[in-house]
């Protein structure tokens, strides 16, 4: 079979999640800055009476693990690890918007959470234009 098609694909996939999640992380980071995103969340978790430590540990590790995430994606490095932290992500995310507003817009959230699972489901065969393969990581 043209294996070539499939590692492609590979490759489209995981840097198309990637991008969104290096500037998603980027954003956070860089442009609303840490003490932004935390005040943004605290107005909502402080009507649920979630701590502020909490969402604020949680708001670093979803923006951290979004920054670095995509870069590794992009790069092919970790990916399985990557991809793992990033799932985790998104269930931190899932689990914080449900918590706070049961019925939240998913149209951000959901389409990583299928590229992710999607490069989690693919053979590790077809991740063959990446750093893991060039360093055998694999």
């Amino acid at each position: 079979m043209e294996d070539y098609k499939f590692q492609i694909a590979e490759l489209l996939i995981r840097l198309f999640a990637g991008i969104l999640f290096l500037f998603q992380g980027y954003d956070k980071l860089f442009k609303v800055k840490m003490k932004g995103v935390i005040s943004s969340f605290t107005i909502d978790s402080d009507r649920q009476n979630i701590p502020r430590g909490f969402v604020a540990i949680i708001a670093y590790y979803t923006s951290i693990a979004e920054f670095a995430g995509g870069l590794l994606l992009m790069l092919g490095l970790f990916t399985n690890f990557t991809l793992y932290a990033l799932g985790f992500d998104l269930l931190l995310v899932c689990f914080a918007f449900t918590y706070m507003q049961p019925m939240w817009d998913m149209k951000h959230v959901f389409p990583r959470f299928l590229l992710i699972v999607l490069l989690l489901l693919l053979p590790e065969s077809y991740n063959q234009f990446s750093l893991d393969a060039l360093l055998s990581f694999k």
